[in-house]
């Protein structure tokens, strides 16, 4: 009886996870990219602050708030958006009604592609309204690794008459 040479041997080193690589990731980009570009098709104006005349900005010592903010040219951004629709609150100063919306931003997209970073304070105009983000989230990880987040949104509401004309 002859013996048989093994053919099977032990790894030196343990395999990748399986689908959680660079090449899966970016596969993941550019099919998340085509679905809300070209199929989807909804769009936003963002208008980010200009983070260089901040420096410079009057800041009320109390609020903490400009009264006049200065805005970079909008950026076209492909988007989802979720309409919350108009709600109504009553206190004593009155009926007051705020429509909200939900932006969500494909992360990669929008700071590796158009070098873009979303915060608070900024505005977009979606349809011929313009919305006034007022708090962030990123909500979803790509396949489950904490150092991969896959969206950011950002929760809107409609900007007074007057807080913001888009010029």
């Amino acid at each position: 009886m002859t013996k048989e040479k093994n053919k099977w041997s032990q790894p030196k080193s343990p395999p990748p996870p399986l689908f959680l690589g660079k090449k899966e990731r970016d596969l993941v980009k550019q099919v998340n990219d085509e679905l809300i570009e070209r199929v989807i098709g909804q769009a936003i104006a963002y208008y980010p602050i200009d983070l260089e005349l901040l420096e410079h900005t009057n800041f009320h010592p109390l609020y903490n708030e400009a009264v006049v903010k200065s805005f970079l040219p909008p950026v076209r951004v492909h988007v989802l958006i979720d309409f919350k629709g108009q709600e109504t609150k009553t206190d004593k100063y009155g009926v007051d009604k705020m429509t909200k919306i939900d932006v969500h931003f494909h992360k990669r997209r929008l700071t590796e592609d158009q070098d873009l970073f979303v915060r608070e304070g900024d505005f977009v105009s979606y349809g011929e309204s313009f919305y006034e983000i007022v708090a962030l989230k990123e909500p979803k990880e790509l396949f489950g690794q904490v150092d991969h987040k896959i969206e950011i949104v950002a929760s809107c509401i409609l900007a007074r008459e007057g807080m913001f004309d888009g010029s």
